[in-house]
């Protein structure tokens, strides 16, 4: 059987806490794999794109995820698709998840844990800044507190109303531009759509942190280039911030990141030892944070029984011809939960 879970089954099913915790543990891990991952993305005959990312694997997990994505920037919501979760063992179909919920929990999370770590200690008071308040900007702060202090927030979006809502419900105010935000913030997080620079060195001051989530496919663009230059960069893999992330747009080798997430949580790099110095952290997405998030979820949702299950194999007999069902009920049967 294959369990589906929606929308609303993965918001009751993930827990922030222990999401935090599967990514830490997945950075420190994930390069112990002997596959690698990989993040195939095409332009579509439509106003949009379709990205998949294949396998998603990690040490400990028989089970690996496949993603398909597609991005329609007009769109509400932008991002949507499947995650298909399968068994190690002989290739079940388990679950099929919601891509767009997972995505953005996954995303968050693990930039406001990359932003947790290379940030500058919390002094008196910690300005957080937020630069485009979309989903994937909700889960960053909403991780960064579960993280750290956070004492007061600013935050801009193109549309002032969607900036006001974010900020009252996150008790914060919203600003007039991104350059405005940088000026209040110590903390500054930007997840747009942007295509050009959002901010420059001009607009920055010694010591500040930035997380760039937006540049994750070519053409995308936050942080300009002598930012990126003054700053410690980190990345989450080298070769695809140099293929389609924050590199490749700036023109950047990939040794022009001076350490990726996970060689910091190991200890191979020290990440932020001068409290005077910018950081980045320009993540693109990596297809084990899938499997992640999504095997706990799943875990869950077998405990509780939560989400629909079906059988797509219709429990076939191959030696003679399927009878066709009598009812949906043969085949799609919702669990106590619903």
């Amino acid at each position: 059987m294959t369990r589906i879970l929606t929308h609303h089954d993965m918001i009751a099913l993930l827990d922030p806490d222990a999401c935090i915790e599967a990514l830490r543990d997945g950075f420190i891990q994930s390069d112990a794999v002997a596959v690698p991952g990989q993040r195939i993305r095409s332009d579509l005959p439509f106003p949009g794109t379709a990205t998949a990312l294949i396998p998603g694997l990690l040490p400990g997990i028989d089970a690996y995820t496949v993603k398909v994505n597609a991005k329609f920037p007009g769109a509400r919501p932008a991002l949507r698709g499947v995650i298909c979760l399968h068994s190690g063992q002989d290739g079940e179909l388990l679950a099929l998840l919601d891509s767009a919920t997972v995505t953005a929990w996954r995303t968050g999370l693990a930039a406001a844990l990359g932003t947790h770590v290379l940030a500058p200690d919390p002094g008196e008071k910690t300005v957080l800044g937020v630069i485009g308040a979309g989903a994937q900007a909700e889960l960053m702060v909403l991780g960064l507190r579960r993280l750290r202090r956070v004492d007061e927030l600013v935050v801009y979006d193109l549309d002032p109303a969607h900036a006001a809502s974010f900020a009252t419900r996150h008790q914060g105010h919203s600003v007039g531009s991104a350059a405005e935000v940088a000026a209040h913030a110590d903390i500054v997080l930007l997840a747009t759509w942007s295509r050009a620079p959002l901010l420059h060195l001009a607009d920055t001051r010694p010591g500040q942190h930035f997380t760039s989530l937006g540049v994750d496919e070519p053409g995308k663009r936050e942080l300009a280039v002598d930012v990126l230059e003054a700053a410690l960069l980190a990345v989450d893999d080298r070769p695809l911030a140099a293929a389609m992330g924050v590199l490749a747009e700036a023109g950047l080798p990939p040794e022009a990141a001076h350490a990726t997430l996970g060689e910091i949580l190991r200890g191979e790099h020290p990440g932020r030892t001068d409290p005077g110095r910018r950081t980045v952290y320009a993540p693109v997405g990596l297809p084990w944070q899938d499997l992640a998030l999504a095997w706990l979820a799943y875990q869950e949702a077998e405990r509780r029984g939560l989400g629909l299950e079906v059988d797509l194999l219709g429990s076939v007999d191959l030696g003679r011809q399927p009878a066709m069902p009598r009812s949906t009920a043969a085949v799609a049967t919702p669990s106590a939960s619903g």
